[in-house]
């Protein structure tokens, strides 16, 4: 594909983060594509899992259906309607509506937009605006989602153009995607952040939705093609899934055959996001749990014992 059709390909993209230090070497600007097979019960990011764009209700900037009322006017499904004096949406009929008339009436915000269609382009102008500090600090462009590469055609099509304009790349990846896709992603991507929950496909499953056979085969597969690729294997502790010795020194144990190029790093669990489930009129199934601290410090140990400096402890 050449580099004009490379600017013209679309995406949808739920946000765009400038000067990130978290998600790869360097300050970083991250652009965050929409779309996820997995359904992981604690994800942060509720509005990146449906791959179209979706409306979200903040019934605190809401003006009152007494007042307004134009959201519901422009909604051409009749999706919007008033439960009491705010704003309430039938989720069933406004479901693959990729015009979202209804947020673009409201004059408040209480009606907001989870996902925008992009070019390469577009998102790349983005992107740029920040390279002077992508070359001090050995930054640059990170795709995250969502699963990015389950917009296989756009992710590529970033990668792509992002390495043309001498900008580093990398991505946050569930590993639940086409493997032909993250393979030949691995052609421009100078950085990997690859998620690793569980080695129990079991209790993967119940918590994610899906097995992980295939998240498994993808890790393996992208470090045989790939065997200098600097590689962060992530696992987030989740209390009631993954926080036992047990568990953390099976991923650990998987990990260390594949040499000094694959890093671990474990993250603690964390409730933030939890209000946009609110706003897509969806429950935070995790409830009220947290993760003891000295607990999770406890854990850090495992994976040290048995990766000794390619386990990384998170600043």
């Amino acid at each position: 594909m050449s580099r004009i059709e490379d600017k013209k390909t679309t995406g949808y993209v739920f946000n765009i983060q400038k000067y990130s230090v978290h998600d790869g070497p360097g300050i970083r600007t991250i652009a965050f594509l929409k779309g996820c097979h997995l359904r992981c019960r604690w994800c942060s990011n509720p509005e990146s899992q449906e791959p179209l764009p979706q409306v979200a209700v903040n019934n605190n900037r809401c003006i009152g259906t007494d007042k307004c009322h134009f959201c519901m006017d422009a909604c051409p499904r009749g999706a919007v309607y008033s439960d009491g004096s705010k704003v309430a949406i039938r989720r069933e009929l406004c479901k693959d509506c990729t015009d979202l008339a209804c947020a673009n009436a409201c004059p408040a915000q209480g009606l907001n937009i989870y996902g925008k269609l992009q070019t390469v382009d577009e998102v790349m102008k983005v992107v740029e605006q920040d390279a002077p500090f992508y070359a001090r600090s050995g930054g640059g462009m990170t795709l995250s989602g969502g699963e990015p590469f389950l917009q296989g055609k756009f992710a590529l099509a970033l990668l792509r153009e992002a390495r043309a304009r001498f900008i580093r790349t990398a991505v946050e990846t569930c590993g639940m995607c086409e493997q032909s896709v993250l393979l030949e992603a691995g052609k421009y991507l100078n950085y990997v952040l690859f998620d690793i929950k569980s080695m129990d496909s079991a209790k993967h499953k119940e918590m994610t939705g899906l097995p992980n056979e295939h998240i498994i085969s993808n890790l393996k597969a992208l470090c045989e093609e790939y065997p200098d690729k600097p590689i962060l294997v992530r696992t987030p502790i989740v209390p009631g899934f993954n926080d036992t010795p047990e568990a953390v020194t099976a991923i650990a144990e998987f990990i260390e055959p594949f040499g000094e190029h694959v890093q671990y790093e474990m993250l603690p669990y964390h409730r933030l996001g939890t209000q946009k489930y609110e706003f897509l009129d969806r429950s935070y199934l995790m409830g009220d749990v947290s993760l003891d601290n000295l607990a999770y410090k406890k854990l850090l140990k495992y994976a040290h014992r048995v990766l000794k400096g390619r386990h990384h402890i998170p600043k």
